[in-house]
Order: C-alpha cells, then sequence, then structure tokens
C-alpha cells in the first residue's frame, strides 16, 4: 500500500477507533450506574452478576477494541473487536461485531478462492488507542497468500515475548478458526505439532464457546494445563478474552483438599495410570457395601425385624448407579418407609387386640345386644408423619451408620494399595511388590486413584457449593460437573487420568489438544487412538492443525532426524516464517560448561534486549546452571513444554535424549524460540 494511502487509511481507522472508544467509556459508566442500585431479588441478583460480567469484559477490552474490518461485496462494513459494542439505538446494527459472532466468522476463514460475500478484509494494528498500522488483503481474487492477514500475523510473531500469553484473535488463522467454532457435541481430538498455535487455538474456543452456549457459562468451563507455569504463562488471556467462568487447574490440582507431597518413579506413574485400576477399584468398593441379612431396627424401645429377603431387595435398588455414600442415603429413605410401614401394622395388631377384649366385656352385660366390630385403621397421613419422624430419628440414623459406615476416600486407598491381596488380582507379582514398597506419602500417580475412590464413596453430606461466581463454586466442589473441558497437552494425560476428566464432564463435551511426538509421560502410547482408546473407544473426532507459525523454519529443519528416532508417525508441521538467522552451536568441556553458558545467555539477553531467553538442559545439570543463571528459566524439556522464547540455548542435547522418552524431549527442546536457537554440546 502507497504510504499516502497508508496513512489515509490509518487516519480512516484512527477515526473510527476514538469513537468506539468512547462508546465504551458510555457503557462503562452506564453499567456502573445500574450496578450502583443494591438487588431486590434473586433475579435480581442473577441479573447484577450479568451486568458485573459486561463490565469486566469492558474493562479489559482497551486493547484491541477494534483489530479488524470486513468490507462487502455488497459495499457493507463492519468492524470487529474484541468484544461486542452496541449503538445507542439498541435496533441499530453493532457499532463493532465480537469476534465469535457468526457475522465476524469470514475474517477469519474468507480467501480470493472463497470470499463469503467479502471484497476486502483489513487488519488494524494498534499500540493501546493508537492505529499504527493497517493491512488490506483484497478478497476478489486479485492477489491471495496462504496465510490470513499475513502482514499482522508476521508482525505479531516479530515481537519480543514476555514472558506470558497474549490474545491471537486478530490473527487467527483459517485452520486454527474451524477448530475454534467447531461443534462441541463430543470429544475433539487436536493434534498439532510446535509453533502451530494449539494453546491459542485451545483457549479462543472456550471464549467462543462460552459466548456462544450460555449454558457452558453456568456450568463453568475446565482448562487443564500441564504444570503451573503453564497456567501462570496463559492466565492473562481469557479475561482479556471477556470470560471469568473458567476454572484452570493442573491434573496434580485437579482434586480440592487433596496435597501431592512427593514425586512418583516413571514405573510407578506407568503402573498406576493403567485403565485397569477403574474396574478394580469399582470392585473394591462394591465390597465395602454391607450384607444383606436381617436387620433388627430399634424404634421407640421397641425392635422391629426387616427380614433379609426385603434388605436385599432395598440394597439392590439402592446402589444401582450411586455412589457408597448415595446409596446409603437412598437405602436411610426406603428404610424409613418400611419401619413405618412395619410401626403401623404394630400399632394396627394392638388396637385390634384391645378391641377384641372391649367387645367380649360389652357382650357380657347385653348378650342379645348385636354389638358391631369396628374396623382398626391408621391413615395414609399418619403413616407419612411417622415416615418423617423415622427419618429426622438421630437413633435411627445412628443405627444405620453403625451398620453401613461413612468411608474416606484416603484411608481406603490406602488400604487398597496397602493389600496385596487386592494388587495380585490387579498387578504382576514384580508389579505388586513395587507398590508396596512405594512411601506412603501421595504422589502425583495417586491422585487419579484418589479421586476414582472419592467418586465411588461419594459425599457422605453434599453441600451446596458456595461463592459469587460460577468458577469459585466449580474449584470448591470435587463432584462438580463442568460445561466443557479443554486440556492442553493432553498427550501426556494417563489412562486413569483421562477418566477424572470424563467423571467432570459426563457429556463428554471436550477439546483436547496436543502432540503426540512431544509425548514424555511415562505411558508407551505412541499414537491418539492408543492414549484415548481406553476411555473414549473410538467415539471421537480428530482434527489437524499443520502450519508452525512460531517456530522458524530454520529450526524446524533440525526435527526430521529427531522425529524419526522419536518413532513419529506424523509428518512435522510446515514452518511459514524465517528468522533469517541460522542455528548455531558450541562445544565446551564439563569444566567449563557453567560459565560458558553464562557468557552466551547474556550475549543473548543483550541481543534480545525486550523478549525473553530460555534455557533448557537435561535434569542432571539443572541444579547447577540455577544456581549461576537466577534472573532467566532454566527448566528440563519436560518443564519448557508449552512455553516459548525470543532465544533458546539448548545445553547438552545427547544427555536429554539419553533420558526417558529422551527423543521426544528432544523435540520438545527444540522448538521452543521464535527466533534464534543456541547450543551448547559437551566434549
Amino acid at each position: 500500500m502507497p504510504d499516502e494511502l497508508q496513512t489515509a487509511a490509518i487516519a480512516e481507522e484512527q477515526d473510527f477507533l476514538d469513537r468506539a472508544g468512547q462508546r465504551r467509556v458510555q457503557l462503562i459508566d452506564e453499567l456502573s450506574q445500574e450496578l450502583a442500585t443494591g438487588p431486590d431479588s434473586a433475579v435480581e441478583h442473577a441479573r447484577q452478576r450479568e451486568l458485573r460480567r459486561q463490565l469486566e469484559e469492558l474493562r479489559q477490552a482497551q486493547d484491541g477494541l477494534v483489530f479488524g474490518r470486513l468490507d462487502g461485496l455488497d459495499q457493507t462494513v463492519i468492524r470487529i473487536g474484541r468484544i461486542g459494542l452496541r449503538r445507542p439505538d439498541t435496533d441499530a446494527e453493532p457499532l463493532v461485531v465480537d469476534w465469535r459472532a457468526p457475522r465476524a466468522r469470514p475474517f477469519y476463514t474468507a480467501t480470493p478462492l472463497d470470499p463469503q460475500g467479502q471484497a476486502r478484509r483489513r487488519h488494524l494494528r494498534t499500540a493501546g488507542s493508537v492505529v499504527v498500522g493497517v493491512d488490506d488483503e483484497p478478497l476478489d481474487g486479485s492477489a491471495g497468500s496462504e496465510l490470513v492477514g499475513e502482514g499482522a500475523l508476521l508482525a505479531a510473531l516479530g515481537r519480543r515475548r514476555t514472558g506470558q500469553m497474549t490474545t491471537a484473535i486478530a490473527t487467527l488463522q483459517r485452520e486454527q478458526d474451524q477448530i475454534v467454532r467447531a461443534p462441541a457435541s463430543g470429544p475433539l481430538i487436536v493434534q498439532g505439532g510446535p509453533g502451530t498455535g494449539k494453546t491459542v487455538v485451545a483457549l479462543h474456543r472456550v471464549a467462543y464457546l462460552l459466548f456462544t452456549h450460555q449454558q457452558m457459562a453456568d456450568q463453568a468451563v475446565l482448562v487443564l494445563g500441564p504444570s503451573s507455569r503453564f497456567l501462570r504463562y496463559i492466565e492473562q488471556v481469557l479475561p482479556a478474552l471477556g470470560e471469568t467462568a473458567v476454572v484452570s487447574a493442573t491434573p496434580d490440582t485437579l482434586v480440592p483438599g487433596f496435597t501431592v507431597e512427593r514425586s512418583a518413579e516413571r514405573r510407578i506413574s506407568e503402573i498406576k495410570g493403567r485403565a485397569r485400576w477403574q474396574p478394580a477399584l469399582e470392585q473394591y468398593v462394591a465390597g465395602m457395601l454391607p450384607e444383606a441379612g436381617d436387620l433388627a431396627v430399634p424404634w421407640e424401645g421397641e425392635s422391629y425385624l426387616v427380614p433379609a429377603p426385603i434388605v436385599r431387595r432395598m440394597l439392590g435398588s439402592a446402589t444401582q448407579g450411586r455412589s457408597y455414600h448415595q446409596a446409603r442415603a437412598v437405602f436411610f429413605e426406603q428404610l424409613a418407609q418400611i419401619l413405618a410401614d412395619l410401626v403401623a401394622e404394630r400399632r394396627v395388631a394392638l388396637l385390634t387386640e384391645v378391641e377384641e377384649g372391649f367387645e367380649d366385656i360389652l357382650a357380657r352385660f347385653d348378650r342379645a345386644q348385636d354389638v358391631q366390630s369396628v374396623e382398626v385403621e391408621v391413615s395414609e397421613e399418619e403413616i407419612e408423619e411417622l415416615r418423617v419422624r423415622i427419618h429426622q430419628s438421630a437413633g435411627v440414623a445412628a443405627f444405620v451408620a453403625a451398620w453401613w459406615p461413612d468411608r474416606e476416600p484416603g484411608p481406603a486407598l490406602r488400604q487398597f494399595l496397602r493389600s496385596e491381596t487386592l494388587l495380585q488380582g490387579l498387578l504382576s507379582a514384580e508389579e505388586t511388590t513395587v507398590v508396596l514398597g512405594e512411601p506412603t506419602a501421595w504422589s502425583a500417580a495417586d491422585v487419579p486413584l484418589f479421586d476414582a475412590v472419592a467418586d465411588l464413596l461419594g459425599d457422605p453430606t453434599l453441600p451446596q457449593p458456595q461463592g459469587e461466581f460460577i468458577a469459585d463454586r466449580a474449584r470448591a466442589h470435587r463432584s462438580w460437573v463442568y460445561g466443557h473441558v479443554v486440556i492442553d497437552e493432553a498427550q501426556e494425560l494417563s489412562e486413569m487420568q483421562w477418566q477424572m476428566v470424563l467423571r467432570r464432564c459426563p457429556t463428554r463435551s471436550i477439546t483436547a489438544v496436543g502432540d503426540i511426538d512431544q509425548t514424555e509421560a511415562s505411558h508407551q502410547h505412541t499414537t491418539w487412538s492408543q492414549a484415548v482408546g481406553a476411555t473414549l473407544g473410538d467415539r471421537w473426532a480428530a482434527a489437524e492443525l499443520t502450519i508452525c507459525y512460531r517456530t522458524p523454519h530454520e529450526v524446524m529443519a533440525l526435527t526430521g532426524p529427531v522425529l524419526e528416532k522419536a518413532g513419529s508417525h506424523n509428518a512435522p508441521p510446515r514452518a511459514v516464517r524465517s528468522s533469517g538467522i541460522t542455528p548455531w552451536e558450541i562445544s565446551v568441556g564439563s569444566q567449563e560448561l557453567v560459565d560458558e553458558v553464562v557468557s552466551n545467555v547474556r550475549q543473548l539477553q543483550e541481543r534480545w534486549s525486550g523478549g525473553t531467553v530460555g534455557v533448557i538442559a537435561p535434569r542432571s545439570r539443572i541444579q547447577a546452571l540455577k544456581a549461576a543463571l537466577d534472573d532467566v528459566p532454566v527448566l528440563t524439556a519436560t518443564e519448557s513444554k508449552g512455553l516459548e522464547w525470543d532465544a533458546t540455548l539448548l545445553i547438552d542435547a545427547q544427555g536429554i535424549s539419553a533420558e526417558p522418552r529422551g527423543w521426544n524431549g528432544l523435540y520438545v527442546a527444540l522448538t521452543r524460540c521464535t527466533q534464534e536457537l543456541g547450543q551448547v554440546r559437551i566434549t
């Protein structure tokens, strides 16, 4: 675009952005005034929560308020932004269209071959409230690129990294947008190599689904990430997109009240991650149920016998599809009804005996008089009143609790893990010995087992979740059912961790993104079918991200041999950008390693001032390097997963490849930079 046209276009878009900014301020004022009036009813409370959500969206939307424009073939013009802005006349077309709205979709999917009614797409580059550039794409066939908004995209990719993920709503690509807006009716597994935008897609999908499906906002969405470092990295993205009905967790922190106290050996993690634990634990908890025998239930100083056949029938009915404690509650309700009937029957019998004796006395006085017998009955209302009293009786409740006692998941699981008999029915002799020899402190491998036992037992009482915001209530309640679950780095989940996910989303509305070639977990899965087959079977849809936007092709060119040694079944993603910097390597001796690493890190920091530098090394070298470098992240390959820096210094690639699943780890380590990769070889 010639300079004079660029200047005119910037001025035009600046004028519109100013008007949009003024309208945003007006809406903030209007909502603030409305919220100043306290709610008078439950309905008003609900409305105020919605108004607060809208207000938070508006406050977050200053950056990226308007980032795009579509000029239609019919001469219509719409602007697209982070959130929608309505005009003062509510019946008029929106001033700004929300990026998640159907009308905005051509901004991400239209091409010269498929213009979707559009003549031109314009990307705005802004710095705060100032338009600093525009990029126009004709969609009438006069020009074309495989990238949507190539100029804006490459400008965004070329910016310095800050250590926190930012939104990509202005530069989502066609294949990414297709996944963002895909139906949410079942599990969607997204395979994507390094730099393809898996996390970006997953988080923007959360924002889109919450905008499109209100019931998901009412239930909250769970985002499951691989580490707390990763969650800190992405924590600003969803609030920036205007979404607060989101709970983020790692597999280790998903269960409220459970604390991981130690790390587990890979062998133990692999053993405890197998799907076969689920039916074994189900059988174990089922064995805790009381046996069906005669029950002598006390009530008001007397004992009432409930025969074994009736007890057996009640147990069968109560336990159908219910947890241990839920079944007990149902059994107690049934017992209250049975006991009320037994008490009523005994009262009728006693009254009948009294009535018959009274008739004999009357007959002696006047044998000629025909004495009419009176049928003795207990009314339905009296039986119901009796049932309620029994159900509220502390004595009967104590009797049932003694016969069917409370169970806690922690002690129950420990008993299972310490029982050679129970484990031998599940594991080999060698595996049983390994598990029995473990320390008693809980490890990350125990989390899904604990969750399974807690679910099978259920809560003795079911307190109502507290908290003003839906995410607060969901976060505190282990058995909360989410409207949707998003999993990042899903290839790392064990089969039992997948069971944890399904318990929290029985509708199976799940989006799982990952790269099976970056798997470093202890399980042996090398395909998605192997990874999810035990829990999802074949009832899942697959999608793929094929273009690498982050990692320059100079670096991606190094990954082919590494993938081959990792046993990959996938083609590596195709890099579409160049940094112009050839990856470099130096060789140093072990004695000089730390000094050389520090020196090279300082040079990288100087070259990438304002950006970020990361160091990746084998686990055995981490401690010494961390002691010398306290101002940059020094991580193992596993810890670096999902992160990115402008420059990466990779230490001892051979040492990384020698670790368990080391070639997968080396593939991760090679692909963390957006600009420059340096390697240090140990001689």
